[in-house]
């Protein structure tokens, strides 16, 4: 076994971050509290298989760019084993009374709670997100998911579903590289409380979460075949996808990747929930509190450097307080710390892959040809791994590529509004129709506003603030389907 190459990283630099009159000396979060294998193999039938026997890849931390390890790429035959064992598990599992599957997934919360400092550093090592998100937010919302679901088990007869609701059979879940593990906890927790059994095939970039649920899991003594998790790239997930013998199947990722699964299953009358990208409005109106205004635009959009399908990516800002939310803006963007993950001072951590990064340049750079106004924080970034400074563009158009096309990054595209009916205009012109926010004292107009909007979520006064008890989707280019809540049972159950 051995720690992410590096140990400390990028704080061994020393470098200090600055806001205003205040220093910040490294904070780092130990990274010798994980321990990551040289190599990992498939987690089949409750156990994991021999590495040596597949192809495998290198997953790299996005933060120096370095490999951590070495992971099995599933084949048609790996993925075929896992559907057959989550084939053989079924019968058992889903005869086992509600409370006794409540048991098993009250033990998986408690383990991760246990275990949650040590995740939200493998976490931050694979993904390049800023240790605080991870230990504040990813790792107590997947514990929460599962323990939430947990609750469900036994009364899935009074979710709503009918009297005698019955799960779906053999579940393929493909997630993707943002929540690595909160979003294994979201598709997993409901549908092995429904009793589902299930295949799960993580993000090719960020699969070591995954690996380190399948050994939870096996911790919480959960029966063979009931989770199977099968790493690899987009052939492992088309493998999983074109396997007849999954009886649902959940995917949460890029719009085009889910139009592709779309197509593919249209035939086959397989029950499908998409969970896809989004260009979300987080509508500003002259009566907001502006101060509260200012953290959420933030954090709609620096959250976890952007890649986030609900990311707040275009400012609407009433006119008439347009120049103030930007100058506020722009000094509370030239505040925001971007450096080692690991750091606990770090506000925006690292980019995922070199592929995203280039792509969030092509997208910049064309915001600047379209003739916006680029401001890019001045702060000083590492020179390796994968990182982009916090951007807004101003005198952004409508039908700019940076206002129309999700950029999953750390960019930020404002426009004015005059009227509460030109805000919902701009805000709904948009192929997607995943999240909003809306900010304003006056509830009459933020229900008004609520009301118009084509989005499956509408924060008022916040926003990114989930909840396992809250549904979460989209409509139109974001997918349908939800998940959390009790709304969440209703995809892994025949009703």
């Amino acid at each position: 076994m051995s720690s992410e190459p590096g140990g400390q990283g990028l704080a061994s630099t020393g470098r200090v971050s600055r806001l205003g009159d205040l220093d910040y000396a490294p904070a780092p979060e130990s990274a010798a509290i994980v321990s990551i294998a040289d190599a990992y193999g498939l987690y089949i039938d409750g156990h994991f298989t021999d590495p040596e026997r597949h192809e495998s890849f290198a997953t790299l931390n996005p933060a120096t760019a370095a490999p951590l390890a070495r992971v099995a790429r599933a084949s048609a035959a790996d993925v075929d084993a896992a559907v057959q064992a989550a084939r053989r598990a079924l019968p058992a599992w889903s005869a086992l009374p509600g409370a006794e599957r409540a048991k098993y997934l009250f033990r998986i919360s408690r383990i991760i709670q246990e275990r949650q400092r040590e995740l939200a550093v493998l976490e931050t090592l694979d993904n390049g997100k800023p240790i605080r998100e991870t230990r504040d937010v990813d790792i107590p919302l997947a514990a929460g998911h599962f323990f939430y679901y947990a609750g469900w088990a036994d009364k899935l007869a009074f979710a709503g579903f009918g009297p005698d609701p019955r799960p779906r059979g053999v579940a393929g879940q493909i997630i993707p590289w943002n929540f690595p593990l909160l979003m294994a906890a979201w598709k997993l927790a409901p549908a092995l409380a429904a009793g589902n059994t299930c295949v799960l095939k993580p993000a090719e970039t960020t699969p070591l979460s995954a690996l380190a649920l399948a050994d939870i899991l096996e911790q919480a003594e959960l029966p063979a075949g009931v989770v199977n998790i099968v790493t690899g790239d987009g052939a492992t997930g088309a493998d999983l996808v074109d396997h007849p013998g999954i009886d649902k199947l959940a995917f949460t990722g890029s719009t085009e990747v889910g139009r592709q699964i779309q197509r593919r299953l249209a035939a086959r009358g397989l029950p499908l929930t998409l969970e896809l990208g989004g260009k979300g409005a987080n509508i500003v109106f002259d009566d907001a509190p502006l101060d509260e205004a200012i953290e959420g635009i933030i954090d709609g959009i620096f959250f976890n450097q952007g890649h986030v399908c609900c990311a707040g990516s275009r400012l609407l800002v009433h006119e008439g307080v347009a120049d103030e939310v930007l100058r506020r803006l722009r000094r509370r963007v030239d505040q925001l710390r971007v450096g080692d993950p690991l750091d606990k001072n770090t506000d925006v951590g690292a980019i995922n892959s070199a592929a995203q990064l280039a792509r969030i340049g092509e997208l910049v750079a064309a915001g600047e040809a379209e003739g916006a106004t680029r401001y890019t924080s001045a702060c000083p970034l590492p020179a390796a791994g994968y990182w982009f400074a916090p951007t807004v563009f101003t005198d952004v158009a409508p039908a700019h590529r940076i206002a129309r096309e999700e950029i999953f990054g750390p960019v930020l595209a404002v426009m004015t509004f005059r009227t509460p009916e030109e805000a919902v205009a701009k805000a709904n012109d948009t192929t997607y129709g995943l999240a909003c926010g809306v900010w304003s004292e006056k509830g009459s107009r933020t229900l008004w506003v609520a009301q118009r909007l084509r989005a499956g979520v509408v924060w008022a006064n916040a926003y990114n603030r989930f909840d396992p008890a809250s549904p979460f989707g989209g409509v139109r280019e974001s997918g349908f389907g939800r998940e959390g809540g009790r709304h969440g049972l209703e995809a892994y159950l025949d009703v």
